[in-house]
């Protein structure tokens, strides 16, 4: 098995696609680290406008911290596509390429191949997740230093202390994790189902962003909708960040989402171990 889980860890590290993500969230990240270190007290300045009539803010409101959040929330949607450009290519690449069936003839069960490709998923999701953890964290401390982290919501300000921020950060990116793996098994589940490589990864993105329109929109009909919906639960990592921390919420969601996985592995596992490698 682990050998298998090998070969295809060298089958992704060998497409120049694995890579976009890479790149794609070294641009975005150290663009927004310029933008931050030039004009970042003007731009805390006018988000905070509303409250300095009210509130009087002392100390270093301008924080790695602070630039982490603004990061994280920047890249909610962009992540989980960068995601499906590779993992939606697991399956159908091989159908595409015509190595399907020779894969399928090894002697090795259908379900530890399907299995050995979901783990080498999930080890480059977590390896694009880490990467963005250094980039937006860790470099994003060392720019602008450590502070109080200043969470702004439409109706409430939240303050949390700096000695009260890493855990949550640190939780929040395994519950963001296990959002990218829901939709790592997602886009893999379409891919099992596809002979070509471009299907699974345009649908999984059209999902993604209709889902998130529908659950962006204050519309009844689609409150209605909004709590079966995956993408709802996947920005669940934003509620590490309220005060007090809504617990019941967050397992609702973390619950829900590894049941859409579970599903999602066993439709995929129940389709691909009957799969027609000769037509």
């Amino acid at each position: 098995m682990l050998t298998i889980i090998r070969t295809e860890l060298v089958k992704i590290a060998s497409r120049p696609r694995s890579y976009i993500g890479f790149i794609a969230i070294t641009i975005i990240v150290s663009i927004i680290h310029l933008a931050m270190y030039k004009d970042g007290e003007s731009y805390i300045g006018f988000i905070t406008q509303g409250f300095d009539q009210s509130f009087l803010m002392e100390g270093k409101i301008m924080n790695g911290n602070l630039v982490c959040f603004i990061i994280l929330q920047t890249l909610i949607l962009q992540i989980p596509l960068l995601v499906a450009l590779v993992t939606g290519d697991l399956v159908s690449g091989e159908a595409a390429s015509g190595t399907i069936r020779f894969l399928l003839t090894r002697p090795v069960s259908r379900t530890g191949i399907l299995f050995s490709k979901f783990i080498a998923g999930g080890i480059y999701t977590f390896i694009l997740l880490i990467w963005l953890g250094i980039l937006a964290l860790g470099i994003g401390l060392l720019l602008f230093g450590e502070g109080d982290l200043i969470v702004l919501k439409s109706d409430e300000i939240i303050i949390l202390q700096q000695d009260d921020v890493l855990w949550r950060f640190m939780s929040a990116l395994a519950a963001a994790f296990l959002a990218l793996v829901l939709v790592a098994t997602f886009s893999m589940l379409l891919s099992c189902f596809s002979d070509n490589s471009i299907g699974p990864i345009i649908t999984t993105m059209a999902v993604i962003i209709l889902f998130t329109i529908i659950g962006t929109m204050d519309i009844p009909l689609f409150d209605k909708i909004k709590p079966f919906l995956f993408t709802t639960h996947m920005i669940i990592w934003k509620s590490f960040f309220d005060n007090p921390l809504p617990v019941s919420q967050i397992i609702e969601s973390i619950v829900i989402m590894i049941l859409h996985i579970v599903v999602f592995i066993l439709i995929a596992w129940y389709h691909f171990r009957r799969k027609d490698i000769l037509s």
